[in-house]
C-alpha cells in the first residue's frame, strides 16, 4: 500500500475541512522536509505508534551481473529501514 501525497492531503482536508488546504500543503511539506533533514544527519526518526526510521550502512560487495555473470563491485551505501509499530500493523491488518 503506498501512500500518495495528494491523496494524503485530500484526506487530511476532508478530515479538517477548517484547514485551507495550503497550509496543510506546507504543514506537509515542513514534516516530509525535517525527516529528510533527519535521516541526512544519520538520525533516528520515531513517529510513536506509528513507525521508526533509520539510516543504516550497506557494506560494500563483491556482486555479480547475472545477465553476464561478470563480478562487480557494489560500494558502500546508506540505506533507509522502516519499521512499523506493532499497533499499526495490527490496525491496517484488521480492516
Amino acid at each position: 500500500m503506498a501512500v500518495v501525497k495528494s491523496k494524503l492531503l485530500e484526506n487530511l482536508s476532508d478530515n479538517y475541512p477548517n484547514f485551507l488546504k495550503k497550509d496543510l500543503t506546507k504543514l506537509v511539506d515542513i514534516i516530509l522536509l525535517q525527516i529528510q533533514e533527519s535521516l541526512e544527519r544519520e538520525e533516528r526518526v520515531e513517529l510513536r505508534d506509528i513507525f521508526t526510521l533509520e539510516t543504516r550502512i550497506q557494506k560494500a560487495r563483491l556482486s555479480r551481473n547475472p545477465k553476464t555473470n561478470e563480478k562487480v563491485k557494489v560500494p558502500e551505501k546508506r540505506t533507509v529501514q522502516f519499521k512499523m509499530s506493532k499497533k499499526w500493523f495490527n490496525n491496517i491488518n484488521n480492516e
